[in-house]
């Protein structure tokens, strides 16, 4: 039975560096995530609006929750169907184009998972569940962009 899912995230500001938003160039981008039970995220905007390069921005975040949606979508529908996956790791890509009027939106997201499997007999069957995995992630459902996939799977100690 299908069910209903709520969620609660936190997001303080800290980067008033005393005069507040008196100017664009006045104020800090900087600011805590918050949820229960996780350590706090240290954000801010990407360094081409400002932001700090030492820590995450929500263009990052976005990119890093579709990523992570596809591979425990992925590692789910592998061990239900007995594929033996014994690496992951993904280097997604994603692309931003500004609209010229201080908004933008994203483009595409490209997933590039590398895959090990325990078997070669299983190669091919974990090739296909990337489809039913982007099919069944919640966030890449949740988008308006393309989100595609080009993984690779080769087999432990091939």
């Amino acid at each position: 039975m299908p069910g209903q899912h709520s969620y609660r995230a936190t997001v303080t500001w800290t980067g008033n560096t005393g005069s507040g938003t008196s100017g664009y160039r006045a104020y800090g981008r900087e600011h805590e995530v918050r949820a229960e039970g996780p350590p706090p995220l240290a954000g801010t905007a990407d360094p081409a609006f400002r932001g700090s390069a030492d820590r995450w921005n929500p263009e990052q975040l976005l990119l890093a929750s579709l990523a992570q949606c596809h591979m425990l979508t992925y590692l789910a529908l592998c061990a239900l169907a007995g594929v033996v996956v014994t690496g992951y790791v993904d280097d997604a890509e994603g692309s931003m184009a500004e609209d010229g009027a201080g908004g933008g939106r994203f483009t595409g997201v490209v997933l590039r998972p590398r895959v090990e499997v325990a078997s070669a007999g299983d190669a091919e069957r974990a090739r296909a569940l990337h489809g039913d995995a982007h099919q069944k992630c919640f966030i890449a459902n949740s988008v308006n962009f393309p989100v595609r996939h080009e993984p690779v799977v080769s087999v432990r100690g091939a």
